[in-house]
């Protein structure tokens, strides 16, 4: 009965965990700029406006950068976009 319930507690921890999680861009720039984001299978673009701040990415990903710089990112990255340049924190 213990273990049972142990289980189902890491599962719902799991659950709610992963849904919590996602990676955001900010963008310091005085223009907007454009990610490409491929994610499951599917690309898009995402224009991120000058000082906006966006989430996505939920569960993993990869990105191109303004730059053309192409990153994997898991889901729980920040991408700072300054001088046209994304850079991971």
């Amino acid at each position: 009965m213990l273990m049972k319930n142990l289980i189902l507690a890491a599962v719902a921890l799991l659950v709610t965990g992963g849904v919590a999680m996602a990676a955001s861009a900010v963008n310091r720039d005085g223009e907007p700029r454009t990610l490409v984001v491929t994610e499951g299978g599917s690309q898009s673009e995402l224009t991120v406006g000058p000082g906006e701040t966006v989430e996505f990415c939920s569960g993993g990903c990869f990105v191109t950068m303004p730059n053309g710089d192409r990153e994997v990112l898991t889901g729980t990255e920040t991408i700072e976009i300054s001088g046209g340049r994304g850079r991971i924190r």
